[in-house]
Protein backbone atom coordinates (compact mmCIF):
# COMPACT_ATOMS: atom_id res chain seq x y z
CA UNK A 1 0.00 0.00 0.00
CA UNK A 2 1.32 3.36 -1.11
CA UNK A 3 1.95 5.70 1.39
CA UNK A 4 -0.65 8.70 0.63
CA UNK A 5 2.04 11.49 2.46
CA UNK A 6 5.38 10.50 0.68
CA UNK A 7 4.40 7.60 -1.78
CA UNK A 8 6.76 5.10 -0.05
CA UNK A 9 5.02 1.76 -0.28
CA UNK A 10 6.43 0.07 2.80
CA UNK A 11 4.02 0.03 5.90
CA UNK A 12 3.11 -1.82 9.10
CA UNK A 13 -0.55 -2.49 9.82
CA UNK A 14 -1.04 -1.27 13.07
CA UNK A 15 -4.76 -2.12 13.45
CA UNK A 16 -7.67 -4.10 12.20
CA UNK A 17 -10.79 -4.23 12.59
CA UNK A 18 -14.68 -4.97 11.02
CA UNK A 19 -16.26 -1.75 9.33
CA UNK A 20 -19.19 -0.96 7.67
CA UNK A 21 -21.22 -3.21 9.12
CA UNK A 22 -18.36 -6.25 8.40
CA UNK A 23 -18.59 -5.48 4.80
CA UNK A 24 -15.56 -4.35 5.36
CA UNK A 25 -12.00 -4.63 7.25
CA UNK A 26 -10.89 -1.18 8.51
CA UNK A 27 -6.80 -1.07 8.68
CA UNK A 28 -5.18 1.32 10.43
CA UNK A 29 -1.64 1.44 8.64
CA UNK A 30 1.69 3.50 9.38
CA UNK A 31 4.39 4.56 6.58
CA UNK A 32 7.79 2.99 7.89
CA UNK A 33 9.18 6.07 5.72
CA UNK A 34 7.86 9.63 7.04
CA UNK A 35 5.82 7.46 10.25
CA UNK A 36 2.37 9.38 9.73
CA UNK A 37 -0.24 7.36 9.52
CA UNK A 38 -3.37 6.64 7.73
CA UNK A 39 -6.67 4.16 6.89
CA UNK A 40 -7.66 2.21 4.48
CA UNK A 41 -9.92 -0.16 4.22
CA UNK A 42 -10.46 -3.62 2.09
CA UNK A 43 -13.70 -4.92 0.79
CA UNK A 44 -15.34 -7.85 -1.23
CA UNK A 45 -14.89 -6.94 -5.22
CA UNK A 46 -18.23 -7.95 -6.50
CA UNK A 47 -17.09 -10.65 -9.30
CA UNK A 48 -20.44 -9.87 -11.42
CA UNK A 49 -20.72 -6.31 -12.34
CA UNK A 50 -23.87 -4.32 -13.30
CA UNK A 51 -24.27 -2.94 -16.57
CA UNK A 52 -27.34 -0.11 -16.26
CA UNK A 53 -29.05 0.70 -19.33
CA UNK A 54 -29.97 4.17 -20.03
CA UNK A 55 -32.95 5.35 -21.53
CA UNK A 56 -31.41 5.96 -24.75
CA UNK A 57 -30.06 2.40 -24.84
CA UNK A 58 -26.90 2.66 -24.76
CA UNK A 59 -25.03 0.71 -21.75
CA UNK A 60 -22.21 1.81 -18.94
CA UNK A 61 -20.85 0.03 -16.27
CA UNK A 62 -22.65 0.86 -12.73
CA UNK A 63 -21.18 3.80 -11.12
CA UNK A 64 -22.09 3.88 -7.33
CA UNK A 65 -20.55 7.66 -7.33
CA UNK A 66 -23.62 8.49 -10.41
CA UNK A 67 -25.99 7.74 -7.30
CA UNK A 68 -24.43 8.85 -4.44
CA UNK A 69 -24.26 12.52 -6.99
CA UNK A 70 -28.08 12.20 -7.59
CA UNK A 71 -28.95 11.91 -4.16
CA UNK A 72 -26.64 14.78 -3.13
CA UNK A 73 -27.77 17.13 -6.02
CA UNK A 74 -31.59 16.15 -4.78
CA UNK A 75 -30.91 16.49 -0.94
CA UNK A 76 -29.35 19.51 -2.09
CA UNK A 77 -28.89 21.70 1.53
CA UNK A 78 -31.48 19.48 3.23
CA UNK A 79 -30.49 18.37 6.73
CA UNK A 80 -29.95 15.10 6.13
CA UNK A 81 -26.96 13.34 7.71
CA UNK A 82 -24.29 12.35 4.94
CA UNK A 83 -23.68 8.74 6.76
CA UNK A 84 -28.04 8.18 5.60
CA UNK A 85 -26.98 9.49 2.44
CA UNK A 86 -24.09 7.33 1.84
CA UNK A 87 -26.18 3.81 3.69
CA UNK A 88 -28.75 5.02 1.50
CA UNK A 89 -26.75 4.66 -1.78
CA UNK A 90 -25.06 1.33 0.10
CA UNK A 91 -28.23 -0.32 0.76
CA UNK A 92 -29.43 0.31 -2.55
CA UNK A 93 -26.21 -0.83 -4.35
CA UNK A 94 -26.76 -4.38 -2.55
CA UNK A 95 -30.26 -4.64 -3.32
CA UNK A 96 -29.42 -4.05 -6.67
CA UNK A 97 -26.75 -6.75 -7.25
CA UNK A 98 -28.85 -9.14 -5.44
CA UNK A 99 -31.91 -8.42 -7.58
CA UNK A 100 -30.55 -8.44 -11.35
CA UNK A 101 -27.60 -10.43 -12.80
CA UNK A 102 -25.78 -8.33 -14.99
CA UNK A 103 -27.72 -5.41 -16.22
CA UNK A 104 -30.60 -3.02 -15.11
CA UNK A 105 -32.26 -0.17 -16.76
CA UNK A 106 -31.51 3.24 -15.45
CA UNK A 107 -35.26 4.05 -14.92
CA UNK A 108 -35.70 0.91 -12.61
CA UNK A 109 -32.84 2.51 -10.45
CA UNK A 110 -34.34 5.88 -10.23
CA UNK A 111 -38.00 4.17 -9.18
CA UNK A 112 -35.86 2.67 -6.12
CA UNK A 113 -34.01 5.88 -5.16
CA UNK A 114 -36.80 7.53 -5.49
CA UNK A 115 -39.22 5.34 -3.02
CA UNK A 116 -35.96 5.56 -0.52
CA UNK A 117 -36.29 9.17 -0.64
CA UNK A 118 -39.78 9.82 0.24
CA UNK A 119 -39.46 8.60 3.29
CA UNK A 120 -35.92 9.84 4.11
CA UNK A 121 -37.04 13.56 2.78
CA UNK A 122 -40.29 15.04 1.29
CA UNK A 123 -38.61 17.49 -0.41
CA UNK A 124 -35.34 15.71 -1.43
CA UNK A 125 -37.76 13.44 -3.10
CA UNK A 126 -39.99 16.20 -4.98
CA UNK A 127 -36.85 17.73 -5.95
CA UNK A 128 -35.61 14.03 -7.63
CA UNK A 129 -38.65 12.93 -8.92
CA UNK A 130 -39.57 16.06 -10.52
CA UNK A 131 -36.13 15.07 -13.03
CA UNK A 132 -36.65 11.10 -12.62
CA UNK A 133 -40.33 11.11 -13.93
CA UNK A 134 -39.70 14.43 -15.94
CA UNK A 135 -43.11 16.25 -15.02
CA UNK A 136 -43.79 18.38 -17.78
CA UNK A 137 -46.73 20.56 -16.18
CA UNK A 138 -47.48 22.35 -12.54
CA UNK A 139 -50.27 19.93 -12.51
CA UNK A 140 -48.52 16.73 -12.40
CA UNK A 141 -46.33 18.49 -10.20
CA UNK A 142 -49.71 19.27 -7.68
CA UNK A 143 -50.51 15.85 -8.28
CA UNK A 144 -47.39 13.85 -7.00
CA UNK A 145 -47.44 16.49 -4.01
CA UNK A 146 -51.20 15.51 -3.23
CA UNK A 147 -50.26 12.05 -3.56
CA UNK A 148 -46.84 12.68 -1.23
CA UNK A 149 -49.55 14.53 1.68
CA UNK A 150 -51.68 11.36 1.85
CA UNK A 151 -49.11 8.71 2.31
CA UNK A 152 -48.86 7.63 5.74
CA UNK A 153 -46.02 9.28 7.89
CA UNK A 154 -43.17 6.68 8.48
CA UNK A 155 -43.30 5.19 12.10
CA UNK A 156 -41.26 6.60 14.59
CA UNK A 157 -38.78 4.23 15.01
CA UNK A 158 -38.48 4.94 11.04
CA UNK A 159 -37.56 8.31 11.59
CA UNK A 160 -34.70 7.45 14.19
CA UNK A 161 -32.58 6.52 11.84
CA UNK A 162 -32.56 9.48 10.20
CA UNK A 163 -32.14 11.78 13.24
CA UNK A 164 -30.83 14.77 11.54
CA UNK A 165 -34.06 15.42 9.74
CA UNK A 166 -36.15 18.35 11.35
CA UNK A 167 -38.70 17.23 14.03
CA UNK A 168 -42.75 17.22 12.14
CA UNK A 169 -44.35 20.06 12.68
CA UNK A 170 -47.79 19.97 14.94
Amino acid sequence: MRCPFCGEDEDKVIDSRPGEDGAAIRRRRECLKCEKRFTTYERLERTARLTVIKRDGSRVPFDSGSLLRGLQAACGKRPIAQEAKDRLCQELEDELHRDFDREVESAEIGRRLAARLRDLDPIAYVRFASEHYGFASIEEFAAEMVALQNRPRPLANERELFPSTKPERP
